[in-house]
């Protein structure tokens, strides 16, 4: 699959009650600007989950998509570790 000009990012997720819809936790970890201590900084994003894969505790991949509702601006592109497997 051709990505372009997409972002993906890896995360955690944290929800899949909904249906075909996932919350994910991604996790940014920089050097601050003035104490140069690593910091880290976590952000959510709802993803959409086609066949309902997802579970809790799952790493998954997410890429940039078009606005499929108010909040879902991310698609899952597949899950990089299974959450039984961990």
């Amino acid at each position: 699959m051709d990505t372009g000009s997409r972002k993906i990012l890896i995360g955690n997720v944290l929800e899949s009650n909904m249906d075909k819809t996932v919350v994910v936790q991604v996790a940014k970890r920089f050097a601050h600007p003035v104490y140069k201590k690593l910091v880290t900084k976590t952000r959510k994003y709802y993803a959409h989950d086609e066949l309902n894969k997802c579970r809790f505790g799952d790493v998954v991949r997410i890429i940039e998509s078009k606005p499929i509702s108010k909040l879902k601006r991310w698609r899952v592109l597949d899950i990089e570790k299974s959450a039984t497997q961990i």
